[in-house]
């Protein structure tokens, strides 16, 4: 199975590759090929930083790419902002709009006690996803434990395949169709992370949701 890597120059690129070719997928990388990318098997969109780097994305033409493949029932999984970009949008970057996969936006953790980013370890709260079982989430038991850094969450709507409690719930996970983000970095998430990997590499689509 291969899998296409997009670098937007802001993503966690070496740890994704790594746990990936760890698990058997074969990998490549690109930056600019769309042709690359609407011919993908499968597509990762890693991401770490300011939302505001997602610019890239439209400016190389990837953003049309991406569609293309998940037009065509392409399995795709955005991390932490690249979950993020599935979204309208981002409070963080107003200016930028997202692919737009979910109509809601992002938004900052409100002000509290608690510190932001959260960073670290928390657990899962697995849900149906428009009430069917999540199918990325299969085999991740409540209360699970997967790694977060980010102070920019998604809102719990019916598209969230795991909800987790910081501050406020947010959308640590969503699936719609064969499009997938999870708001932590599975790379760095222990059996857990490689389990939800798994699920991605063994995805057999069962129609694409536009």
């Amino acid at each position: 199975m291969r899998v296409t890597v997009i670098d937007y120059k802001a993503g966690n690129l070496t740890s994704v590759l790594k746990t990936l070719r760890h698990l058997g997928a074969e990998t490549v990388v690109t930056d600019d090929d769309l042709t690359l990318v609407e011919s993908a098997e499968r597509i990762v969109l890693p991401g770490v930083g300011h939302f505001a780097a997602t610019e890239r994305l439209d400016a190389t033409g990837l953003t049309g790419a991406i569609r293309s493949g998940v037009a065509r029932g392409v399995p795709f999984l955005g991390i932490c902002v690249g979950m993020q970009w599935l979204y309208a949008g981002s409070s963080e970057a107003p200016q930028q709009p997202g692919l737009g996969h979910f109509s809601e936006s992002c938004t900052r953790f409100a002000e509290s006690q608690e510190k932001v980013p959260h960073v670290g370890w928390n657990s899962l709260e697995v849900r149906p996803v428009n009430g069917i079982a999540s199918r990325l989430l299969a085999g991740v038991e409540p209360g699970e434990f997967v790694y977060f850094t980010h102070s920019y969450k998604g809102p719990v709507t019916a598209d969230t395949a795991a909800v987790t409690h910081y501050i406020e719930p947010f959308a640590a996970a969503v699936e719609r169709g064969n499009v997938m983000g999870v708001q932590f970095h599975p790379e760095k998430s222990g059996e857990t992370g490689l389990k939800i990997l798994r699920n991605f590499l063994a995805w057999q689509a069962k129609g694409t949701v536009c």
